[in-house]
């Protein structure tokens, strides 16, 4: 597979927690930042803000996760529970030699990027979520709730947890599909949806999804490319193995549900972003600050959706920069 011209970005291959994993890195000193995608995305997920923190005065480090590109992709559903995902972070720490790191994680990476703090808390300095806020560990099963609330519609994540790997079997069969349907701005214009009924068992989701009239702003034709070859060679079933360790995270992690994340934290989302439901700065600063007492800032970019980073790369790189900049001041 041709690597994408992301110039400066050198990769290697490591040994971390009894996997393979490959890592991408840019900068030889400095403090350490560990940049944690989600899904279904990639290392590149994360582009626009390799040399933009680099530059500032640090390593920069981006694992591809477990189970996505050329890192290894275990068999076993419970080889992706949040213990092991933890561990691969801090596994990848260790094989450079770092006690100490900033962390910061998108979607998927969000929620590895605050447990892994909460698991790990001597190995990280601080810490930025983007789009995926952390509130604590619920009191009831994740799953149990979306049950609850969704009943017999469609939902994605119960989808992913369906027996059979359905999802990976649909995603894996049109990568192009489900990539360029799920990598969209809040008003990227859509075709009709393909599939209107909303009860589970009417079909996948690609079909529920309209398809983009055009590719947004911030992705062009090579950029899609690109991740719908990484997912062609390395399929879905990684990846939806997260989603299919939610009930599994929430029973392993009981021993921490009074924990809290007590190291300088960022949180940055768009406005449009489904995931924060609307919500602005000082509800969400009202929601995580009992379980992240040191959380310094909140930062909602308005019409910007999910994919942040990818989004409104400036702004972003702008909140986090200052952000680091400022951890390092007397």
């Amino acid at each position: 597979m041709q690597e994408p011209p992301v110039q400066g970005v050198s990769c290697r291959t490591i040994e971390t927690n009894r996997i393979r994993m490959r890592l991408w890195e840019m900068g030889e000193t400095g403090p350490v930042v560990l940049l944690v995608h989600g899904w279904p995305e990639s290392w590149y997920s994360w582009r626009h803000q390799i040399s933009a923190i680099a530059e500032s005065g640090y390593r920069v480090v981006i694992p591809e996760m477990r189970g996505y590109g050329k890192t290894e992709a275990p068999d076993e559903v419970e080889s992706y529970d949040i213990v092991n995902l933890a561990a691969d972070m801090t596994g990848v720490l260790d094989t450079l030699g770092v006690e100490k790191a900033n962390i910061i994680g998108h979607d998927w990476g969000a929620i590895v990027a605050a447990n892994t703090v909460l698991l790990h808390p001597n190995r990280f300095s601080s810490l930025v979520l983007m789009s995926v806020p952390y509130t604590g560990r619920p009191d009831q099963s994740p799953l149990e709730s979306m049950k609850a609330k969704f009943g017999d519609n469609f939902f994605y994540i119960l989808y992913h947890n369906k027996a059979g790997g359905i999802a990976e079997a649909e995603y894996d069969a049109d990568p192009r599909g489900i990539l360029s349907r799920l990598y969209l701005s809040p008003n990227s214009p859509r075709k009709p949806r393909m599939l209107t009924h909303q009860h589970h068992t009417a079909g996948g989701w690609i079909p529920r999804l309209g398809a983009a009239k055009d590719l947004p702003e911030w992705l062009n034709d090579d950029e899609l490319d690109y991740y719908v070859a990484q997912f062609t060679e390395s399929g879905f079933r990684g990846g939806i193995n997260y989603y299919r360790n939610i009930d599994r995270n929430w029973r392993i992690t009981e021993h921490i549900k009074n924990s809290k994340i007590e190291i300088p934290t960022l949180f940055i989302a768009g406005a449009k972003d489904v995931v924060i439901g609307g919500l602005s700065d000082v509800e969400l600063t009202e929601m995580m600050i009992g379980t992240i007492p040191r959380l310094t800032r909140v930062v909602i970019l308005p019409e910007m959706g999910h994919w942040i980073q990818q989004e409104a790369p400036t702004e972003t790189n702008a909140a986090v920069v200052e952000f680091l900049t400022a951890l390092q001041s007397p």
